[in-house]
């Protein structure tokens, strides 16, 4: 009978650790998600404020761009075109984004979201929404980063 104690009380003890290990993996998947969502801030606050460089610190050093009309990119052509871009002082752009869905598995994540831009060259500014798909990558200093991205528009041709 005592065996059957000890057994109960290590199957018991391997239950509670395996409640624990996943309740500790769906705490990191949280954390982790609230880390990408705020990277996305840090962009859209750097790209709003003209600020070029910090803009480009959320691109992976193997970027990878996808955009619709567009040859792929790589990170040095995307920041190219965000730093040309911020630098036209007779056009007014600001992006917001919608988050739809982050989904995190170990060391990637993928983001399903909406940027709402924004585009000024005149009085009235043209509005619209681009629809994306980022995969961002876990980098060594433990920063996540879009190491991949789709971005589109639903508008019609």
């Amino acid at each position: 009978m005592r065996l059957f104690a000890k057994d109960r009380w290590r199957l018991g003890a391997a239950f509670a650790l395996a409640c624990l290990c996943i309740g500790q993996v769906q705490a990191d998947a949280e954390a982790d998600k609230a880390a990408i969502a705020a990277r996305l801030e840090e962009f859209t606050a750097a790209f709003n404020a003209r600020d070029a460089a910090g803009a480009c610190a959320i691109f992976a050093p193997d970027l990878v761009s996808t955009m619709r009309g567009r040859t792929d990119n790589d990170r040095d052509a995307v920041c190219k075109r965000i730093a040309k871009a911020l630098a036209d002082r007779g056009v007014e752009m600001r992006y917001a984004p919608d988050i739809e869905e982050i989904i995190v598995s170990g060391d990637l994540a993928v983001v399903r979201l909406v940027w709402n831009v924004s585009i000024r060259r005149g009085p009235t500014p043209a509005i619209s929404k681009e629809l994306g798909l980022d995969v961002f990558r876990r980098q060594p200093d433990g920063r996540w980063a879009i190491s991949r991205f789709l971005a589109f528009s639903n508008a019609p041709d």
